[in-house]
């Protein structure tokens, strides 16, 4: 009678062997071809894709809120109106895509399984600098398709359960990391989210009013970059808004979403530069 030599089930043995308590050095090892990064283009091939464009963040007293628009592009055409870009990595962190839309939900779900697959391995949570640090490597895994255009640039943020605050994490198409301080913007928007939060934003924020300020500035956003998305009224289409504390992930419902983009937008019919800053 034939051994059975591929262990239980229908599992090989190998898969059933203890081993790194990463899934994608697992992965890389066992099913390489499954990462994003590992699959390569033809020679001479240019692929135009769905692209995702503004994510932004801000910190505030309880945490950190994360938020991207909702659209989509190809070129110069509106590939979706209504695409997500703002995922949970795991019960205290989050993870919001800019870049090509494929290839980075391919990311943020392996990121996902990732953190999953440590904790159940280890029996511990990993820190939110771990989590940043595993993000850096799968990013870096992903540049040869980046220099063929490509490229996926997520920004992470979470709460710090050891030191008691919300963090924001930026990263470029080489993995190359930073923290960024008080609030952040990747994307074809950024530039325009960016300036809008600098002159908004302060400490001490509560949720309510961090909530409004990334909504205010992926505006100004939509405003001044055709590739990002503002609140669609007329669909009922709004940003997504998610809330990080130390009592974990919370996306704000559509209806707590609408009120606010509502209320923006109508204060934008008699204002349409939006709140204006002091001068000293």
């Amino acid at each position: 009678m034939e051994a059975n030599t591929r262990g239980t089930g229908r599992l090989p043995a190998a898969f059933l062997t203890p081993g790194s308590s990463s899934f994608l050095d697992f992965l890389a090892e066992h099913k390489p071809e499954l990462i994003p990064g590992r699959r390569g283009l033809p020679e001479g091939a240019v692929v135009e894709a769905p692209h995702g464009t503004t994510i932004v963040a801000a910190v505030f007293d309880d945490g950190v809120v994360i938020a991207g628009d909702r659209r989509a592009t190809m070129g110069n055409v509106i590939a979706q109106r209504d695409i997500e870009k703002v995922f949970p990595a795991d019960e205290y962190s989050a993870v919001g895509i800019a870049g090509t839309a494929g290839l980075a939900v391919e990311m943020v779900r392996l990121f996902q399984l990732e953190l999953e697959h440590y904790e159940k391995i280890e029996g511990a949570t990993l820190s939110l600098e771990g989590k940043a640090n595993r993000l850096t490597s799968m990013i870096r895994g992903n540049l040869g398709m980046a220099m063929q255009g490509l490229a996926v640039v997520p920004m992470f943020a979470g709460y710090d359960l050891d030191l008691g605050r919300g963090r924001i994490f930026g990263y470029d198409v080489t993995g190359g990391r930073s923290e960024e301080r008080g609030f952040a913007a990747t994307g074809s928007g950024s530039v325009f989210a960016r300036g809008s939060m600098k002159k908004l934003y302060r400490e001490g924020l509560t949720a309510d009013q961090a909530a409004t300020l990334v909504v205010q500035a992926l505006y100004d956003a939509a405003d001044d970059d055709s590739a990002t998305g503002g609140p669609d009224l007329a669909r009922k289409i709004y940003p997504i808004v998610s809330l990080i504390t130390a009592d974990g992930f919370r996306r704000l419902t559509e209806p707590e979403v609408a009120q606010i983009a509502v209320s923006i937008t109508d204060q934008r019919l008699a204002h349409p530069n939006g709140p204006q800053a002091p001068l000293l």
